[in-house]
């Protein structure tokens, strides 16, 4: 005889399990992905990333089978650049500062796209303490192991295009639904093919690096864009949103497990602020954070 809430336990577990997975992957993929910076730099490496997830997801989504109207074009079209922009301004603060504070500091971008989103008084609450963790991860505050100040501009200008990002998606998304990430990741890949050319040349095509790449492309696009889309459709967007803030704890927990990167007690404290804001906003609006991974 089967057991009911066993099997119904099972279903409830899965998308949560999906989800962590995704989130995960992606964190593998960007200690990956720093690893190849000695070799081709950030603008190298952001562009195989792009190029190799731009190839899976097209592989899997086949998004030729669905063409955009004249009216989605344009918003298409801006989607691919910011998804371009994106990629190159985290890649970039990834070479100068710790993963889980660059995730951390990226994410302000869609916690200030939920708070306002949300328009509730208590989320003034959830700002001035997504506010204060950000300070925490500034350069200005005194620090035994200081931030550099460009890579924290970097990864707060990542965390704007991210924002961007979640109004883009959503309007080019509209009409094309999941086959708008492999439009908008095709169009990334064309866009940011000069600029890793002009810094890696053909150092790209080594075979070496290319293995590295196709691992980079396959924990950072393709394994957490398919569990994400194996969570969203069978969990509420607001579990969704909750689970989702733990992204820039889990990204300093790869940083000291494979990147070996050891976090000051003041930068700690400004990742689980930003943490609890993202949790306090996520519980408060309906609307999930979309991922541009």
């Amino acid at each position: 005889m089967t057991s009911t809430p066993v099997a119904s336990r099972e279903a409830a577990s899965l998308p949560v399990a999906a989800l962590m997975g995704a989130m995960v992957s992606i964190q593998i993929g960007a200690t990956f992905a720093k690893g190849l910076f000695p070799l081709i730099g950030a603008q190298g490496t952001t562009t195989l990333r792009l190029v190799i997830g731009a190839l899976m997801l097209i592989a899997v989504l086949r998004p030729w089978q669905m063409r955009p109207s004249r009216a989605t074009l344009p918003w298409l079209v801006a989607y691919g650049v910011t998804l371009c922009a994106l990629n190159l301004l985290f890649y970039a603060a990834l070479a100068r500062i710790p993963l889980g504070i660059a995730v951390a500091l990226e994410f302000s971008g869609p916690l200030l796209v939920a708070t306002l989103t949300s328009r509730r008084a208590s989320d003034f609450a959830w700002i001035a303490l997504a506010v204060a963790g950000i300070l925490l991860l500034s350069p200005f505050v005194h620090s035994l192991t200081p931030l550099d100040p460009i890579g924290v501009m970097l990864a707060l200008a990542a965390g704007g295009f991210w924002a961007l990002y979640i109004v883009l998606a959503q309007k080019a998304g509209a009409e094309l639904g999941t086959r708008t990430t492999a439009y908008g990741m095709a169009i990334a890949a064309v866009l940011v093919l000069p600029f890793g050319v002009a810094q890696a040349g053909t150092a790209l095509l080594a075979p070496s690096i290319l293995v590295s790449a196709l691992l980079v492309g396959l924990f950072s696009s393709a394994l957490p864009f398919f569990l994400e889309m194996v969570a969203l459709t069978r969990m509420p967007a607001r579990i969704y949103g909750t689970l989702t803030c733990l992204e820039p704890g889990l990204g300093a927990l790869a940083g000291f497990l494979f990147l070996h990167e050891s976090l000051t007690a003041t930068q700690l404290a400004g990742i689980a602020a930003v943490i609890a804001a993202a949790f306090g906003t996520a519980i408060t609006s309906k609307p999930p954070v979309p991922s541009p991974e």
